[in-house]
């Protein structure tokens, strides 16, 4: 079950963080003294490099004005493609096959109305009841633009249990009736990481596109997407791969698809060498830079630039590895240390099985977070009984992840959590 390596220890937390290789990494984020920042699945923190790249893209504005398309330190015109040469190692695609730009619902938008092509008895979309609630209401409103009932039209596969999806249940759904499948990489609340590789072989055995909702897996886990031959996805830039609130998010498209003409139309999605021709007919990039569709955000970009560089030079094979090993510790001490609290592990301890997070389960959940907070510890919360707790690999300690778990026993034991309504915020 759990790794025995892992010893639920402080002497175990403190050998590892000696041997730690992605340690120095610590020292480029801005973290706060006294607090523990457990959030970094719902948005990452900022870094020396991502604020510097932003520092230099308002430079480049102020020195050179409009020319700061063609000019200055990172050119905007071709940021985005920039952008996405540099994410694509990270999902195993070449640098064409991935552009940044948009949100991931937008991009969700694009890549529908680009690929979902109902045609005879293949009508439906095929999505899981689980995944996070935009993309289905994406799904909902793609399937009704096109003269479809959202209700009968969009097949959501059931979970057994609330929190995870069977691979055989989703294979079993891909019938004569299914025109597109859209899936989560990970699951959101859960943290369950779904197998791409055979999902993606069944559809495409069954003749049918499929792509998967990244946001929970970019940045943490490796991906393969050529080679598994996935047809398309999209994510965002603002959890593990800190580029910041509102940082555009990232597509991918297979090569075999590429020069397919993109179903939302934009300038923006012209071939560089003609987009300034102003015709009034488009001319698609041949990359996947033709799924853009207006004006990028440059100074949403700019961060990225210098948070990428970070990611890039620890690695994302390195970065799974820590990952891994602090989750499967976090989920060690959870068992030896709040065992009797009522608190029960609702993700996967199979690493194979398990993305960047752990979602840790309790009846005063929403409670128990604010109490947490108040204490200098940043987890958050997902309706109704979810506290997700995330280690990032590049700026989180074991030692960090022991103290989280004093707190909460501590938090526990005294039954502080009850000075606190057991309801979300606004924003939770």
């Amino acid at each position: 079950m759990f790794d025995e390596a892992a010893e639920p220890t402080l002497a175990y937390a403190e050998r590892q963080d000696r041997a730690d290789g992605l340690a120095r990494f610590r020292e480029a984020f801005y973290l706060k003294p006294g607090t523990v920042y457990m959030d970094g699945n719902s948005l990452g923190l900022l870094s020396k490099p991502a604020e510097r790249t932003f520092l230099e893209a308002l430079e480049d504005w102020k020195e050179y004005g409009i020319d700061g398309w063609t000019r200055g330190r990172h050119p905007w015109f071709a940021l985005s493609e920039r952008l996405g040469g540099m994410m694509a190692g990270l999902v195993g695609a070449d640098a064409d096959e991935v552009i940044v730009t948009g949100s991931a619902t937008v991009n969700l938008h694009q890549l529908v109305a680009t690929f979902y092509r109902p045609h005879g008895a293949r009508t439906k979309l095929l999505a899981d009841e689980l995944n996070f609630p935009s993309d289905l209401y994406a799904l909902q409103s793609q399937l009704a633009v096109r003269g479809f009932d959202p209700d009968g039209s969009l097949v959501c596969v059931k979970s057994p249990d609330g929190r995870f999806l069977d691979e055989d249940a989703i294979i079993e759904a891909m019938t004569e009736e299914i025109a597109l499948i859209v899936l989560p990489s990970v699951l959101y609340r859960s943290g369950q990481l779904l197998d791409m590789e055979r999902l993606t072989a069944d559809a495409r055995r069954r003749g049918i596109p499929i792509g998967f909702d990244c946001c929970h897996s970019v940045g943490a886990v490796p991906h393969a997407f050529d080679a598994w031959g996935v047809d398309f996805a999209f994510w965002c830039s603002y959890k593990h791969l800190n580029g910041g609130p509102g940082c555009p998010g990232g597509l991918y498209v297979n090569r075999r698809h590429l020069g397919t003409r993109p179903g939302l139309a934009g300038w923006f999605g012209s071939r560089k060498d003609r987009q300034f021709d102003m015709a009034s007919s488009l001319t698609p990039a041949e990359s996947a830079g033709a799924y853009q569709i207006g004006t990028p955000h440059v100074l949403s970009l700019a961060p990225l630039i210098g948070a990428l560089g970070l990611v890039g030079e620890a690695g994302i094979e390195a970065i799974r590895r820590k990952s891994l090993g602090l989750t499967r510790y976090l989920m060690g001490l959870i068992g030896q240390e709040l065992a009797g609290f009522g608190f029960r592990i609702g993700s996967p301890v199979e690493d194979a099985r398990r993305g960047g997070h752990v979602g840790l389960e309790h009846d005063e959940a929403a409670r128990i977070c604010k109490a947490l907070k108040e204490r200098g510890n940043v987890p958050d919360f997902r309706a109704p009984n979810m506290i997700r707790l995330a280690p990032a690999a590049l700026y989180t300690s074991y030692r960090e992840v022991w103290d989280v778990v004093q707190v909460l026993r501590d938090i526990m034991e005294k039954q502080a959590f009850k000075a606190y309504p057991n309801e979300r915020d606004i924003v939770a």
